[in-house]
């Protein structure tokens, strides 16, 4: 059985006294099936505020080591975004292992497409999206908002013709350059380290120019453009799993795109903290702030 990450017992330590404070004033569809993986279901929770909701979603990808289960949903976590009105959908994607980043991340696109499609049955605008997540989760969804677009028009599902780019991203210590992992000009697919990330990238091409496109196309950093959302991230400045840098080098390319981004860096914190409650606010704030009733119409 996987330990929880100490993001996770952190976030939900903080948030706990939160929801019991004030009890859950939301309700919680579980088990919604958006797609299938190997056979098996993929699902996401849709939480709705019991009142004030103000139209947007927030998705809140389910990660830790591209791991991802149904048991590891954080409520508490889901609960800064729901007093502030947001309906939150918990993604549950395909697990590693036996499932690997490559094929992970198909998974966020279409749970974004399906929670498009069925936007008007959860009672959130399509063009009002946000994607959240820590650690891998934090990847995930800068995957979404770098990598995430138009549908195919003739796709057979309706589903897949819907568009997976969401409006603005806000998260925590999220890898970004898997080329530039450990340190820059460290590449995580090479040999001498790979033995590391083998279990979350899976088998990779001799050819060293295949390997690098395999790894820009799993880095948010190498898809950044104009049209990349809005970006918040926190990162503990003394994190070693996942080096700040990270999230210091997609923030930089990001506003020279002239994209709106931002980076906190938490002094003396590693990955994860206790109190990160307090940071989840803010990273409600961000959504509160950028998806407006004003944002444009879906990419």
């Amino acid at each position: 059985m996987r330990r929880p990450a100490p993001w996770l017992a952190a976030v939900f330590l903080t948030a706990s006294v939160v929801a019991e404070e004030s009890g859950p004033p939301w309700t919680r569809e579980q088990g919604v099936i958006y797609g299938e993986k190997a056979g098996a279901p993929l699902t996401l929770d849709v939480f709705r505020p019991a009142a004030g909701a103000n139209g947007a979603g927030v998705i809140m990808i389910v990660s830790g080591g591209w791991a991802s289960s149904r048991g590891a949903i954080n409520e508490p976590y889901a609960a800064h975004f729901l007093k502030h009105g947001f309906t939150v959908f918990a993604v549950v994607h395909g697990s590693c292992p036996p499932h690997f980043i490559p094929a992970i991340i198909p998974d966020a696109h279409r749970a974004v497409r399906f929670i498009r499609r069925g936007a008007a049955r959860f009672g959130v605008d399509p063009a009002r999206l946000g994607a959240t997540g820590a650690s891998s989760g934090g990847h995930l969804a800068l995957i979404l908002g770098t990598q995430g677009g138009p549908g195919a028009p003739d796709a057979a599902d309706p589903v897949d013709r819907e568009s997976s780019a969401v409006q603005a991203v806000a998260c925590f210590f999220p890898p970004t350059d898997f080329l530039n992992y450990v340190r820059p000009g460290v590449n995580a697919l090479d040999e001498s380290v790979l033995k590391n990330f083998r279990k979350f990238i899976g088998p990779v091409p001799a050819d060293q120019k295949a390997r690098d496109a395999l790894g820009r196309s799993i880095s948010p950093i190498y898809s950044v453009s104009a049209a990349t959302a809005p970006t918040l991230i926190i990162h503990g400045e003394k994190d070693w799993n996942v080096m700040p840098f990270q999230s210091s080098s997609f923030v930089e390319a990001a506003k020279n795109a002239g994209v709106t981004a931002k980076l906190i860096l938490k002094p003396g914190k590693a990955h994860g903290w206790p109190g990160m409650g307090e940071d989840v606010e803010t990273l409600a704030g961000w959504f509160e702030r950028i998806l407006s009733a004003k944002t444009p119409a879906a990419k």
